[in-house]
């Protein structure tokens, strides 16, 4: 049986993306994970997360975790959800200039305050609720409707410095990088889990997933 960790590091409702998990494939053995060792024996891991990057590197840094995350990010198929994406960048602005984990090369940036829609019309902060993804070929997209909807609650965004792992764009009004790519790692920043059918979708596409992705 195919095993996934969800890495538990204090951050983020756990419970959600595990049960979405086991739904999108009831095969899979889908652990809540603390420990360093968890997340090197499973085959696949999440790494999930919401609330601010500088108490989630703290919190790794303090675990162990983030040295674990870097060397299963090397290894297996390796899923980053919402705040989990962002810290797989190089740094962020939030919480005074907080280094990442350098995993994909780039900086987090926050939304302007100042952001307006077509109408003129002011755009709150945080972006919250349903948003089209404009997808690029990849394997986690299997079976998903092109411009389909996900859920988003965030007030920050990936800016990646190679463009190329860009897998998904979402529009604030501008476009934005919603979803990144690099070799064995997906990451998003929509929440799957609350994205009904085609986060479910996107959820068993990474637990059928072997890790493979060229760019051409």
């Amino acid at each position: 049986m195919s095993s996934v960790a969800v890495i538990d590091y204090g951050m983020g409702n756990l419970h959600s993306i595990a049960k979405a998990l086991q739904h999108a494939d009831p095969r899979t053995e889908v652990r809540v994970v603390s420990d360093i060792e968890s997340v090197l024996r499973a085959d696949r891991v999440v790494f999930p997360g919401v609330g601010a990057i500088g108490d989630c590197m703290q919190a790794l840094n303090a675990s162990g975790l983030a040295s674990a995350i870097k060397t299963a990010a090397q290894e297996k198929p390796m899923l980053g959800i919402c705040l989990g994406m962002q810290a797989l960048l190089t740094d962020s602005e939030e919480s005074d200039a907080t280094m990442c984990l350098n995993i994909i090369p780039g900086h987090v940036q926050r939304f302007s305050d100042n952001l307006q829609d077509k109408n003129g019309e002011r755009l709150k902060i945080p972006h919250m609720g349903w948003n089209r993804v404009k997808q690029q070929p990849h394997p986690l997209w299997q079976n998903i409707e092109p411009g389909s909807r996900f859920y988003f609650v965030h007030s920050y965004y990936a800016v990646p410095e190679d463009e190329s792992v860009v897998s998904g764009t979402s529009d604030y009004p501008k476009p934005f990088a919603c979803a990144l790519a690099k070799a064995n790692i997906f990451a998003v920043q929509f929440h799957p889990e609350k994205s009904q059918s085609a986060g479910l979708q996107l959820l068993k596409n990474f637990l059928q997933w072997d890790g493979q992705f060229n760019v051409n």
